[in-house]
């Protein structure tokens, strides 16, 4: 079986499972969309849903946000983790927003990735999944499946985004990666992996994971 085919059934069994997954993140618009995947940096997003609700009523736009002070976000915003950098980053970020865009969220990744505390993959969950731009954001769920299947080296999360848009079409770049984060989450853990009960894994997991049960 070629690498192409083996990623047609894998898309396959994906879309069997997940025909319509949504975006995990809860959010209204581009910018509750873009704080909310800021605070998910290392933090569940499980946690930033339970979290974003107490700060979104206070600030739910730019406007009101600057309005708040960077102690009382990094407050509000402690369970997430890495709050002192995370609230000067919500802070800077919707400063920059009304300075320079009206405060609206820009909908380009140069733009995006030019505000403080946002990178490239917090960019590109924005475009692909409020702006509907082609993208594919690489969180851990998705690196580690990608390596596991061999898509790809498991070097970078920079070489698995490249690897994965070579092996999976365009047009279906924004619901392959909300589909693979769900099934790693039910099927595909880190820890105590049944490779042996995922559908994918027991077809297409590396020999050499097998060896280790990763």
């Amino acid at each position: 079986m070629t690498k192409s085919e083996k990623v047609t059934d894998i898309l396959k069994t994906l879309d069997k499972l997940y025909p319509d997954p949504p975006v995990p993140l809860d959010h209204k618009d581009a910018y509750t969309l873009l704080i909310a995947v800021l605070l998910s940096a290392q933090c569940t997003d499980i946690r930033v849903n339970k979290t974003t609700p107490a700060l979104f009523k206070l600030a739910d736009n730019p406007f009101d946000m600057v309005k708040l002070s960077v102690e009382k976000i990094r407050e509000i915003i402690k369970p997430c983790g890495l709050s002192p950098m995370k609230s000067k980053g919500i802070y800077g970020l919707s400063k920059i927003l009304i300075e320079k865009h009206n405060g609206e969220v820009p909908n380009s990744f140069e733009e995006l990735e030019a505000l403080p505390a946002v990178g490239h993959k917090t960019a590109s969950v924005v475009m692909t999944q409020w702006f509907g731009v082609p993208a594919f954001p690489v969180d851990t769920h998705i690196h580690r499946l990608a390596y596991r299947w061999g898509l790809s080296t498991g070097k970078s999360v920079e070489q698995t985004e490249r690897d994965l848009k070579r092996l999976i079409p365009e047009k279906k770049w924004n619901k392959a990666h909300l589909q693979i984060i769900f099934y790693g989450r039910e099927y595909c853990p880190a820890r105590n992996h049944n490779w042996e009960a995922c559908p994918i894994c027991k077809k297409y997991m590396r020999k050499n994971l097998r060896t280790n049960k990763a």
